[in-house]
C-alpha cells in the first residue's frame, strides 16, 4: 500500500489537466477525451475528483487507480459484453474505439440505499413506492437487499447539468434514444451487473449499485464505454460487514465528507470539501486502493511507478518530442542540504547537463529536459547509477513524462 508520506509528497504533483494538442478535445469532470483522426479516442483519467456535478480538487494517483481498474474490468468482462477498450498505453490513459454515446445511463441497483435526492432510499423513506417504474413493497429497511436487481435509467446530461432518472417509458418519451437501443443496452447492463456481483463476491465485496454507459461504433455495434465497476461509478460494501443496517462502505470516500457537512447547501458543501485537509485526500485514495486489492487488481504501488507526468507518455507515441524527466533523491538522514546546492553541484561535476531545478523537502526533486523520452532514458539510467553510488544517497526514483 502507498504510504501516507508518499501521498503527502505527491499532493502538489497531481494530474489536474492535460493539453496534448491533438485531435478534438472534450474535458469532462474527471476525464480529458481526445478524438483522433484514425478512429480512436484517448481518454486521459486525471486526478480530479467530483461530487454532485462539481469538481472538488485533486487526489494524487487517483487517475491511475481508476484507469487501471477500468482496464481490468473491461478485459475481465469482454466475454460478457463488447466494450470500447483497445489498450492501456499509459497508467492514466485508455486507448479506445471512437463511439457515438447513447444519451442514457443504465443504473443498476440491488439494495435500498443512498443519501442523495436521486437515491432509491430517499424516495422510499418519504413514502414513495414506485421508483423509476418499479413497484416497491412496504416494510423495506435502509440497506436491505432487493428481491432482484432493478434497472433505473437516467438521462446523460451535458457537463454541468443534472441527470434525470425515470422509467423506461419516461426516458423513451424524451426522444433521445430508440427503444431498440435502450432495450439492448438494458440487457447488457443486467448481464454485466450479475457478472460484477459474482466476481466481487469472490473477493469479499458487495457490488451494491453501479452505472453503465454505452456507445455505437462506426459500424453500428453497441458497446460499453467510459468505465466499469470503478469507485467513481459504483458503490461497494465490505461483505463481512453487511448486516442489513450499517454496512461498511468500500467506496464513498470522496462524497461522504461533502454529505456530512450538515446545514450547508449542496454547492457550499462541495466547495468546503474541496478545501479539505490533505490527510483526507490521502484517506480517500487509500479506500480506492483497498478496493482494488480486494478484487485482485495490483497497481504498482511504489512511488516510482505511481507517478504523474506533465503529459502522459501517450504524447510520445503521437510524435510530441519534448520529454520531462524527474529524479527524486532521498538523502541519508544525517545529510543536511537545505537548498539542494550539494546535489546540484554534484550533478554538474558528474557531467549531467540540462538540470532545471532542485527542490528540497523530505525528498529532493531534480527535473531535466531531453529532446525525447528515448534520449532521456539512458541519461537518467546513468544519473541514477551515479546517485545510488554516492554515499550520501539513501535511494532514488525516476520518472519520465
Amino acid at each position: 500500500m502507498v504510504s501516507d508520506a508518499t501521498l503527502r509528497d505527491a499532493l502538489s504533483h497531481a494530474l489536474d489537466r492535460t493539453d496534448l494538442g491533438i485531435g478534438s478535445k472534450y474535458e469532462g469532470k474527471v476525464r480529458d477525451n481526445y478524438t483522433t483522426t484514425h478512429g480512436r479516442r484517448l481518454i486521459v483519467v486525471t486526478d480530479r475528483i467530483s461530487a454532485f456535478d462539481r469538481v472538488l480538487g485533486t487526489i494524487p494517483f487517483k487517475g491511475q487507480v481508476l484507469n487501471r481498474l477500468a482496464a481490468y474490468w473491461f478485459q475481465k468482462t469482454s466475454d460478457v459484453a463488447p466494450n470500447h477498450f483497445v489498450s492501456l498505453p499509459d497508467p492514466n490513459v485508455l486507448e479506445c474505439v471512437e463511439c457515438e454515446p447513447l444519451l442514457v445511463e443504465m443504473v443498476v441497483r440491488a439494495y435500498v440505499t443512498g443519501s442523495t435526492s436521486t437515491s432509491i432510499w430517499t424516495h422510499y423513506a418519504r413514502g414513495e413506492r414506485v421508483f423509476c417504474g418499479h413497484a416497491l413493497p412496504d416494510g423495506l429497511r435502509k440497506n436491505q437487499k432487493l428481491p432482484v436487481a432493478i434497472l433505473t435509467p437516467a438521462t446523460k446530461a451535458p457537463k454541468g447539468q443534472h441527470d434525470i432518472s425515470g422509467s423506461r417509458e419516461e426516458i423513451l418519451a424524451l426522444g433521445q434514444v430508440t427503444a431498440e437501443d435502450f432495450d439492448a443496452a438494458a440487457e447488457i447492463a443486467m448481464r454485466l451487473f450479475a457478472a460484477g456481483q459474482r466476481m466481487c463476491a469472490e473477493h469479499g465485496l458487495i457490488l451494491v449499485d453501479t452505472k453503465y454507459e454505452f456507445g455505437k461504433t462506426k459500424d453500428g455495434t453497441l458497446v460499453v464505454i467510459d468505465e466499469i465497476h470503478t469507485p467513481d461509478s459504483s458503490r461497494f460494501w465490505l461483505a463481512d460487514s453487511y448486516e442489513g443496517a450499517r454496512p461498511r462502505a468500500a467506496r464513498q470516500g470522496l462524497r461522504a465528507p461533502v454529505l456530512h457537512r450538515a446545514g450547508l447547501p449542496r454547492r457550499r458543501r462541495a466547495d468546503a470539501a474541496a478545501r479539505r485537509h490533505p490527510r483526507r485526500r490521502c484517506q480517500a485514495l487509500h479506500r480506492s486502493l483497498r478496493t482494488n486489492h480486494r478484487i485482485g487488481v495490483r497497481p504498482r504501488h511504489r512511488a516510482s511507478d505511481l507517478t504523474h507526468h506533465a503529459q502522459p507518455e501517450t504524447v510520445v507515441a503521437l510524435g510530441i518530442s519534448m520529454a520531462n524527466a524527474r529524479v527524486i533523491v532521498r538523502l541519508k538522514p544525517e545529510v543536511l542540504d537545505p537548498q539542494g546546492d550539494a546535489v546540484r553541484r554534484a550533478l554538474e561535476r558528474l557531467g549531467f547537463d540540462g538540470v532545471k531545478g532542485v527542490r528540497i523537502g523530505k525528498i529532493i526533486e531534480i527535473e531535466i529536459d531531453a529532446e525525447h523520452v528515448k534520449d532521456a532514458a539512458p541519461k537518467l539510467a546513468k544519473m541514477a547509477d551515479e546517485l545510488l553510488a554516492n554515499p550520501v544517497t539513501e535511494d532514488f526514483e525516476v520518472s519520465i513524462g
